[in-house]
């Protein structure tokens, strides 16, 4: 007899812990498990949203990293990421045409990972209205970077 009760006293607190972590307001076993479930469901789709948020995340963190300095007279331009990625060569060079800038020396790897390094001239103070300053070749490259990236999801 003391076991049957010692087992149902057991039961009982279990469920009552069950219910306290669930947030449940039900009183009977069935409506608790039930809530329980629920619960469990809700937290799988959490861990799902999660998921894809930090896979979202590690896209974002894994696109080229850009660096415009101004140099006496023209740019240097650095643009690295930790894979290789194919074809964006071809954007920022398209991206330095646009902009007028000529590349005066460039060294570029892209076996394992890209990485560019481009020093540039075209910077012209003396002509206001065609000065290029750091800002500008930075959203060039920027808009470059997205434009291979975009080119890269429908192909």
């Amino acid at each position: 007899m003391v076991s049957r009760k010692h087992k149902r006293d057991s039961q009982h607190d279990k469920l009552q812990l069950l219910r306290s972590i669930t947030h449940s307001h039900a009183i009977n076993e069935r409506s608790i498990v039930v809530d329980a479930s629920k619960y469990i469901k809700e937290l799988k789709l959490k861990v799902e949203r999660m998921k894809k948020d930090i896979a979202s995340a590690s896209d974002q963190n894994s696109w080229p990293q850009v660096t415009v300095e101004t140099l006496e007279k023209g740019f240097s331009v650095n643009v690295h990421s930790a894979k290789n990625c194919s074809g964006l060569l071809v954007f920022l060079l398209e991206a330095f045409e646009k902009l007028g800038l000529d590349v005066l020396e460039a060294r570029v790897s892209c076996q394992d990972r890209f990485h560019l390094q481009a020093f540039g001239g075209g910077e012209n103070e003396e002509d206001k209205e065609n000065y290029i300053d750091a800002q500008m070749v930075d959203q060039a490259i920027s808009g470059a970077i997205k434009n291979w990236h975009g080119s890269n999801e429908k192909a």
